[in-house]
């Protein structure tokens, strides 16, 4: 199975942060523990939450980000459809940059719902 260019950006991203999570040790590991405790289903399920999450990324400009957080509403079990109505309303709030981030965002998440589902050629 290929992967695709998020994949890539997360394998491009993993060796430093290996390093910096070995060298700010308590840091990392409370921003992990955080990351955990904020995205965990609640009154808002998680699969919402990543959707937030990856609204504000769209609108930060953030690939990396954009790639873990469509990792994480995919893995979680959002929709194409939510992910498009989401970028709607990244547009509103964002303007001309969420229409260059948002179809970043929306491929990203096709790439991973597709690697979930084992349909990636």
């Amino acid at each position: 199975m290929a992967e695709g260019h998020y994949h890539e950006v997360l394998s491009e991203l993993s060796p430093a942060v290996k390093e910096l999570r070995s060298m700010t040790g308590e840091t990392w590991t409370a921003f992990a523990n955080l990351n955990r405790a904020a995205l965990a289903d609640g009154e808002i399920g998680g699969a919402q939450k990543e959707l937030i999450a990856l609204a504000i990324a769209i609108t930060r400009e953030c690939d990396g980000c954009i790639a873990s957080h469509a990792k994480g509403a995919a893995r979680k079990g959002a929709t194409q459809q939510q992910v498009a109505e989401m970028i709607g309303v990244a547009i509103l709030m964002n303007g001309g940059p969420a229409t260059v981030y948002g179809p970043r965002a929306y491929s990203a998440f096709v790439e991973f719902e597709e690697a979930k589902r084992g349909t990636i050629a």
